[in-house]
């Protein structure tokens, strides 16, 4: 194995300049130390409030344990929907300066906008395997251009941005970004192609990512540390999960969506994962009380969050195998995991998926795709006891409450593991911040941009706007953190300010031009533009 580096001391926008070494980090010395095994494990369209240890009613101990043993993030935010937030996951560098500013639906021809990850830009898979790691993932990568596999079937061959050719040395999952749970039509083993036909009975798609996983596990976890990516396709819709797993979560949802969101707003404050001193705000979409509602519309509520609810405990309990299977291993206690979520909940499907949504996204404004932060805010814990080890200003089941971004993640992971190597990010290694290693972490903004919904963030601001060509508003969030107030009028010049450095940022970004033209529009215009969509041109 390659020798491991000492911590990252990394600053946005720094490159890294490798040196190499075997100290261990800060506090420890080389003899006790060894380089982490990483578990980064994702949930798929999960609000910022569902799991249990951010006061949702969902039972997840799983996921609760691990946050007991780590460190709850309450101002973690994603890049608002799955293929940008997966680019900037795997990158550290924001999804425009990627390629990926929009979806893997269509090669727009536009730098920022190729549908898959640029050939140049290295993944942390491919830094950690060049740096003696071995790497695997598991479930939905979402990063391939869909014209180079829809409609080929078996036929489907790597175009340069398959999973095993960005790093990582194994692969199951699924190609695409939707489709069911029983019979996912885009799902890989290593290279080869799984037809939905010839999927075995009883498949269900959370169940074989975990399988996948704690296999990987079983294969790969010995001599080198292990970087194993499990990307969850729950609980995105379609809403799917076995009736057994659903029946007895009915009862749990019968009370609504008003009482539902009041306590796991209570719950929040509680924890401290929300400030004190805050009324929730009204839900986004409840034009009435719930027992103003008819019957049958409940009745379809109740289902749906019922359904959603087993959905993400069946991956609670998945994510209880995978820790179990590294136990087995020996490993746990040289071990980080990583969890968060791509996107807030999602409004897509109707009024009554509306609510589910205000409800998953307690108490935060909007959605999925929205720069609101119902939008972009996710829970994110980092634990294991590769973590609590360290030299710490953190207790076990701490909260963090400064803010924090998914292009964080690579460089917060690659200062885990101890490697420098070449590249570029737009994160900084936030572990800086809790942990007490000798490392530098700072950015003072953070920027967003995805179907024209834009924002920019400094610790206390926030300037947001909705869609093409959406006027800004401006938030105060020290005294406003739900975003409710807008201060654009009162606060001009200091809006002007974070606009303009929007502006900066999109023209170094490849995020001009901003634009939207709806979803078929936006695919049959780049369509006829760029007609070869295989994606094969960006890896020449």
């Amino acid at each position: 194995m390659k020798a491991l580096a000492l911590f990252a001391c990394l600053t946005a926008m720094a490159c890294f300049s490798c040196t190499s070494t075997t100290e261990g980090p800060s506090g420890t010395s080389a003899r006790e130390w060894s380089p982490p095994n990483i578990v980064l494990i994702m949930a798929d369209d999960m609000g910022f409030s569902d799991i249990g240890c951010y006061g949702g009613e969902v039972n997840t101990p799983n996921i609760d344990a691990l946050a007991a043993k780590g460190v709850r993030f309450t101002q973690f935010a994603n890049a608002g929907r799955c293929c940008p937030s997966r680019a900037s996951l795997l990158t550290g560098r924001y999804p425009h300066a990627v390629g990926m500013g929009w979806m893997t639906a269509v090669d727009e021809g536009i730098e920022g906008y190729r549908g898959q990850i640029a050939s140049d830009v290295p993944t942390v898979a491919e830094i950690l395997g060049e740096a003696g790691y071995a790497t695997a993932m598991s479930g939905k990568w979402h990063l391939t251009v869909d014209g180079s596999y829809q409609g080929l079937g078996a036929a489907a061959r790597p175009n340069g941005s398959w999973p095993t050719e960005r790093g990582f040395d194994r692969y199951y999952g699924g190609l695409s970004g939707g489709g069911g749970f029983y019979r996912p039509t885009s799902i890989v083993d290593q290279e080869t192609r799984v037809l939905a036909e010839d999927l075995p009975d009883g498949y269900y798609y959370t169940h074989a990512t975990t399988d996948a996983a704690v296999d990987f596990i079983d294969e790969l976890m010995g001599d080198d540390p292990l970087f194993l990516y499990v990307a969850y396709y729950a609980p995105h819709r379609p809403l799917q999960a076995p009736e057994e797993r659903v029946e007895p979560l009915l009862e749990r949802y019968e009370p609504g969506y008003d009482a539902l969101r009041q306590a796991r707003f209570d719950r929040m404050v509680s924890m401290g994962i929300v400030p004190e001193g805050h009324e929730l705000p009204p839900a986004v979409n409840a034009p009435r009380a719930w027992d103003e509602w008819p019957e049958q519309r409940q009745t379809k509520w109740v289902r749906e969050m019922a359904t959603y609810a087993a959905m993400i405990e069946i991956m609670d309990d998945g994510i209880g195998e995978i820790v179990d299977a590294i136990d087995a291993k020996g490993e746990l206690e040289n071990t980080i995991f990583v969890f968060l979520s791509d996107n807030g909940a999602t409004d897509e499907g109707g009024p009554v998926s509306r609510l589910a949504a205000d409800l998953s996204n307690t108490p935060y404004m909007l959605y999925k795709k929205r720069t609101k932060a119902g939008g972009v805010r996710s829970p994110l814990i980092v634990s294991g006891d590769a973590v609590t080890r360290l030299p710490s200003t953190m207790l076990p089941g701490s909260l963090f409450h400064v803010p924090s971004h998914v292009v964080d993640l690579t460089p917060m992971i690659l200062g885990y593991a101890g490697v420098l190597d070449g590249g570029e990010f737009d994160g900084r290694n936030i572990a800086c911040e809790f942990t007490g290693l000798d490392c530098v972490s700072t950015r003072s903004l953070t920027f967003w941009e995805h179907e024209g919904n834009r924002a920019v963030r400094d610790d206390r601001w926030k300037a947001v706007a909705t869609g093409v060509p959406g006027a800004w508003a401006l938030y105060d969030l020290a005294t406003d953190p739900f975003e409710q107030i807008d201060l654009a009028t009162t606060e001009s010049e200091r809006l002007a300010s974070l606009t303009s450095e929007w502006n900066a940022w999109a023209e170094a970004n490849s995020v001009l031009p901003v634009h939207h033209e709806g979803w078929y529009k936006r695919i049959d215009k780049y369509k006829a533009l760029v007609p070869d969509q295989s994606g094969t041109a960006l890896s020449d």
